[in-house]
């Protein structure tokens, strides 16, 4: 699928486009997304009907740290960023996916900025914990970290956090890390790499990208979901034939390979030097202190899976 651009504009140009869709009546919601108040406003029913199943809702009368405003106006895709207000405008996008991706975007680009001694970074990428451990998964586009994800997932004894975005906090003993969203916007062929998650994902209501907001307790049940972890392994995804399946990489190479490929994450507001100095020197540390591997997924989904799980038997137990 086609990457969009950002374009930043100024408070000005941001405040006559706030006044002309206000006008028109949007839905108005606000979401709760780790402590952080993220209002959304949308012309289009089935993009608010779909970020109310996927997030948490945030009461009224907490004022928004961040806007994200999904329109039809025009033609062609246009995404708007405001960075001073975090106020970002998508005009005229079909695919909700990105919506609430901008979402999240938005909330990591305010706490990017926020200062605290108790200071959070986001990874977009997907969380499995095992009794209160867990391994986060990043990987280039069309690496399999969704495939491999609900691949664990069909092991009881593993839990599920996220599959798109987590937070993280940095301590002197631990590596904190917290959800982003309620419910998960899946893919309808999910069932097909695992049959065992069919019946589940039967019967639910698909968009026009063939995806749908699946309730996780449904399908793993509310004790196996957990709102934080504590991080004790990471792996990061390709897909490149002529390269070993698993090799275990230096914080150096993690760091190489994650500049490398935008850390990840097409996901990305601003990509000034200052924000690309702050995600190198928070990874830095965090693979100063978390054992990083590099699986390359070129093998058949149950192949990857197979060493996933042996990397988790071995780090978590």
């Amino acid at each position: 699928m086609k990457k969009y651009s950002v374009k930043i504009i100024s408070r000005e140009k941001k405040e006559k486009l706030m006044q002309k869709y206000h006008s028109k009546g949007p839905y108005e919601l606000k979401a709760a997304v780790h402590g952080t108040c993220l209002k959304f406003l949308t012309d289009n029913k089935e993009f608010k009907e779909m970020w109310e199943d996927n997030f948490e809702p945030m009461p009224d009368t907490i004022r928004p740290h961040a806007r994200l405003f999904a329109v039809r106006d025009g033609r062609g895709l246009q995404v708007l960023y405001e960075p001073v207000s975090k106020t970002a405008i998508v005009k005229n996008c079909d695919y909700y996916g990105w919506i609430k991706s901008i979402g999240l975007a938005l909330v990591a680009d305010f706490m990017d900025d926020f200062t605290s001694e108790h200071r959070r970074y986001s990874i977009h990428g997907s969380f499995v914990d095992k009794g209160g451990r867990g391994i986060g998964i990043v990987g280039t586009s069309g690496s399999g970290k969704t495939t491999l994800t609900y691949g664990l997932l069909l092991d009881e004894d593993f839990s599920f956090l996220t599959d798109d975005w987590f937070f993280v906090r940095l301590t002197e003993s631990d590596i904190l890390v917290f959800s982003s969203e309620k419910n998960s916007y899946v893919r309808s062929d999910l069932a097909k790499t695992w049959p065992r998650l069919k019946k589940k994902l039967s019967g639910l209501k698909m968009d026009n990208k063939e995806r749908a907001i699946l309730d996780v307790r449904k399908l793993f049940g509310s004790d196996r979901i957990r709102k934080d972890s504590t991080l004790s392994l990471f792996v990061i995804l390709m897909r490149k034939k002529g390269q070993l399946p698993l090799r275990k990489l230096s914080r150096k190479e993690a760091l190489d390979f994650m500049l490398k490929n935008d850390f990840c994450n097409p996901h990305q507001l601003v990509r000034s030097k200052a924000r690309i100095d702050q995600k190198k020197k928070f990874l830095n540390e965090l693979f100063g202190n978390v054992p990083v591997y590099l699986l390359n997924t070129v093998e058949t989904p149950e192949q990857s899976l197979a060493r996933l799980r042996e990397l988790a038997k071995r780090y978590l137990g």
